[in-house]
């Protein structure tokens, strides 16, 4: 690899003068959560900061993320979930489904109240509360836990109210044109 083509002229880093760890809540019906928190995990290991992501909701489908993760040094993965609870034939009842996120939840807790990382990213956690497969009271607390400095992600559809109005910074993404409509199934790589 040609170090050139990756390294800029002059290499800043900022330091904030006053650093706070975020509560980020990226939502919406489009493609794309999950692979814009995988972006903030790219960076906070540029950084040597350590990562924790739980997956709520994915596991019963490969993803390359599971891979690729692995090559990143300092940052963890769980994989907790059973798939997404009702579609695309998932065959498991909602009392598993609710159940692997209880047990996602209790996981989270733990992960956040180590202080071992700099960032937490709960994936699909939105969904998993608009299913009812974790509670509000337990995500609020979560948010709760966090210390200063830790940045915690929330990823998934129909983020909370309540979630939104505690978040330093939210974004949604919008569904303009997918290929799923089209008949085009999901791409390695580009899906998963």
């Amino acid at each position: 690899m040609n170090d050139k083509a990756i390294t800029p002229l002059v290499i800043e880093r900022l330091e904030p003068k006053i650093p706070k760890g975020l509560i980020v809540v990226i939502t919406g019906n489009g493609k794309g959560k999950t692979t814009s928190a995988l972006g903030m995990v790219l960076r906070a290991a540029g950084h040597t900061k350590k990562v924790c992501m739980i997956q709520f909701m994915k596991g019963d489908l490969y993803a390359g993320e599971w891979d690729g993760i692995k090559k990143l040094p300092g940052v963890e993965l769980h994989v907790t979930g059973k798939g997404f609870c009702g579609i695309r034939g998932n065959p498991y009842p909602w009392s598993e489904h609710r159940a692997n996120a209880q047990d996602a939840i209790s996981l989270a807790r733990e992960k956040i109240s180590s202080n071992a990382f700099d960032m937490v990213v709960l994936d699909e956690i939105n969904n998993a509360l608009k299913l009812k497969l974790v509670d509000l009271d337990q995500v609020m607390a979560l948010l709760d836990l966090k210390a200063p400095l830790m940045h915690l992600v929330l990823t998934g559809r129909d983020a909370h109210p309540d979630v939104i109005e505690r978040a330093d910074t939210v974004s949604e993404v919008i569904e303009i044109k997918h290929p799923y409509r089209k008949d085009i199934e999901p791409q390695p790589g580009i899906d998963y």
